[in-house]
């Protein structure tokens, strides 16, 4: 039974862009892609993964797939963009792949689905400080956009035993959910934005979704680590917006 008392942001009007956000991401993420892309007409949608609130049976990829099924269905949308950051692009992609008649378009930005570098399984060193944070600096190209409020966000998360259980079950999802023979099933229209110097999924991971995904379209951000909405919001932006007008979405 899928959870209709949704949490979302929304902003604009026109054609949807839902977004979906990653782990340990949440939808400030995404700020610069709520100001930018009302303006030129496009809505979007935000909603707030289960990522906590889900009964641990259903702390999954597969049941997140659903639950923005459901969303999608609650809000009356159709043919709408999906844009993913680590595991939200996995959870786009296993929509897409179970609900392809409602997707028009795919945005995959540091995806997981094929490989990724987590903290590590079992965070054994969790309440080390000077740890978390040097893991967290890891994720971006500079440092400094790990600022200290969110290092202490993840600090405060991988320290809360009931999140930290949540989050090793999604690990562990992400790693049974392999989409390598799924992706070149997957014809949608898809945009692999990806950080040059990405630590989490490496260069190479974007290189195998370009190369198995029938319809993609690679494009690279120069010293930009896995979330390049966040390092390089305008060129993510700018990147974003000419692909969308090419494609006519």
């Amino acid at each position: 039974m899928i959870n209709t008392n949704f949490q979302y942001l929304s902003k604009g009007d026109g054609q949807p862009i839902i977004i979906l956000h990653g782990l340990m991401g949440g939808l400030s993420n995404f700020n610069d892609v709520f100001d930018f892309f009302p303006e030129i007409g496009y809505r979007i949608i935000a909603p707030e993964l289960p990522v906590y609130s889900s009964s641990i049976i259903d702390t999954n990829l597969k049941h997140f797939s659903k639950y923005v099924y459901s969303f999608i269905k609650h809000l009356g949308l159709k043919n709408v963009i999906l844009l993913g950051n680590s595991m939200g692009g996995h959870v786009g992609l296993i929509f897409a792949k179970l609900y392809p008649e409602l997707v028009k378009g795919l945005v995959l930005t540091g995806s997981s689905g094929l490989y990724e570098n987590s903290m590590g399984d079992s965070y054994p060193r969790r309440e080390d400080y000077k740890f978390i944070k040097k893991k967290t600096e890891n994720v971006f190209y500079n440092a400094k956009v790990a600022t200290k409020e969110l290092i202490d966000e993840v600090y405060e998360t991988v320290n809360d035993r009931k999140k930290l259980i949540k989050i090793l079950a999604l690990a562990k999802s992400a790693i049974r959910h392999n989409m390598s023979k799924d992706l070149p099933k997957i014809k949608i229209p898809t945009a692999l934005i990806w950080g040059k110097n990405d630590n989490v999924t490496p260069p190479n991971v974007a290189l195998e979704f370009d190369k198995l995904m029938p319809n993609s379209d690679l494009f690279w951000i120069d010293k930009c680590g896995h979330a390049p909405m966040m390092e390089h919001p305008k060129k993510f932006n700018e990147i974003l917006k000419l692909w969308l007008l090419k494609k006519r979405f």
